[in-house]
C-alpha cells in the first residue's frame, strides 16, 4: 500500500514537513510506503472554471503545470495526507489552488478518491490553526473519502522550522494519527476483498437561485 503526502509549506523541510515526516514513520513500520510530494514551493494558480476538465473526462486539469501529474500520484494512492501551514485561519494560496483543481477534477471524473483513506495536518504558530485544519478536511469529505482520528485535533505549533518538535502533545497526536491512518487503511483493504462497497450514486445538484 502507499501514501502520498502534500505538503503545502513554501519551505520544503520546515514544520508542516516535520509534521507529515513523523506520520510516514509510522506508516512505513506498517509496512505502508509514504511520498511526499512539496507543493509549497511551485507556482500554481487557481481553478478558471473554465468547465473543461467536467467536458474533457479524461481526469485532468486543462492547465499544463505540475497539478496533474500529482492527481495522477493521487489516482495511484491507497492514502493521502494534507498538510498546510497557517495563513491567515486558512490554508496557504498555493495548496488550496493545488486542492481546488485536483479535487474538483476527481469530482466530475468519478471520484477516483472516493474510499481512499485521508488525513489533514497543520502547523500553527499560534492561532488559527482549527479553521485550517476544518478547510482541509472540506476536501477529504466532499471526496467519500475514509477519515482517521487522533486523540485531539491535527494541529500543532511551532513558528521557526523544527519548533513543533517541541510540542510535545502535537507530536504524540500525529504519531497516533500515523497509527491510526494504517490501521484505517489495512482495514479498508481487507473490507474490500471480503465485503461489497456501497453502490456510488450520482451527485445532486440543487440550485437556491432559480
Amino acid at each position: 500500500m502507499k501514501v502520498v503526502a502534500f505538503n503545502g509549506s513554501p519551505k520544503k523541510e520546515g514544520n508542516t514537513y516535520q509534521l507529515i515526516s513523523a506520520m510516514a514513520t509510522e506508516l512505513s513500520k506498517e509496512g505502508i510506503e509514504v511520498e511526499i510530494v512539496h507543493v509549497g514551493a511551485s507556482v500554481i494558480r487557481g481553478c478558471v472554471a473554465c468547465g473543461m476538465c467536467m467536458k474533457n473526462q479524461n481526469g485532468k486539469c486543462i492547465i499544463n503545470d505540475d497539478v496533474n501529474g500529482w492527481i495522477e500520484k493521487m489516482k495511484e494512492a491507497d492514502g493521502i495526507i494534507l498538510g498546510s501551514p497557517t495563513y491567515f485561519s486558512g490554508v496557504n494560496g498555493t495548496m488550496k489552488a493545488f486542492l481546488d483543481r485536483a479535487f474538483f477534477v476527481s469530482g466530475v471524473n468519478g471520484n477516483y478518491l472516493r474510499h481512499k483513506v485521508g488525513a489533514a495536518v497543520v502547523a500553527v504558530r499560534r492561532s488559527g490553526g482549527i479553521p485550517t485544519w476544518h478547510e482541509l478536511n472540506h476536501y477529504l469529505m466532499y471526496s467519500e473519502m475514509f477519515m482517521p482520528t487522533s486523540n485531539y485535533w491535527n494541529v500543532v505549533h511551532g513558528r521557526a522550522p523544527g519548533e513543533t518538535v517541541q510540542d510535545e502533545e502535537g507530536q504524540q497526536i500525529v504519531r497516533v494519527l500515523g497509527k491510526n491512518m494504517a490501521f484505517l487503511m489495512k482495514s479498508v483493504k481487507l473490507g474490500k476483498e471480503s465485503l461489497v462497497a456501497p453502490e456510488q450514486e450520482a451527485k445532486a445538484f440543487t440550485s437556491f437561485i432559480r
